[in-house]
């Protein structure tokens, strides 16, 4: 049985409909060092555990969605609209 992904969007649908682009990482500001910006481009950290990723839904909504999962046991714990998430914490 296929892991589901509950799409906000589109209900509960295979893990295989998606695109993992990585880490929800918050960019540095445009006045960073070069240190910042070299560790948000080439560092990322490894954890064990709660992790949000940005998924794309490639064969479903195409929308974009930050996925809470456990790296050890791949449940996804939550999922929500990537652009709702960023218009939140932006104050809008």
């Amino acid at each position: 049985m296929a892991s589901l992904v509950p799409c906000p969007h589109c209900g509960s649908r295979p893990k295989e409909e998606f695109t993992v682009k990585g880490a929800a990482l918050k960019r540095p500001s445009p006045e960073a060092g070069a240190d910042a910006w070299f560790d948000y481009v080439y560092l990322r950290d490894n954890p064990r555990g709660g992790y949000e990723e940005y998924w794309h839904h490639t064969a479903g909504c195409r929308r974009w969605l930050i996925v809470d999962r456990d790296t050890a046991t791949h449940q996804v714990t939550s999922c929500r609209d990537a652009a709702s998430a960023s218009a939140k914490e932006h104050g809008a």
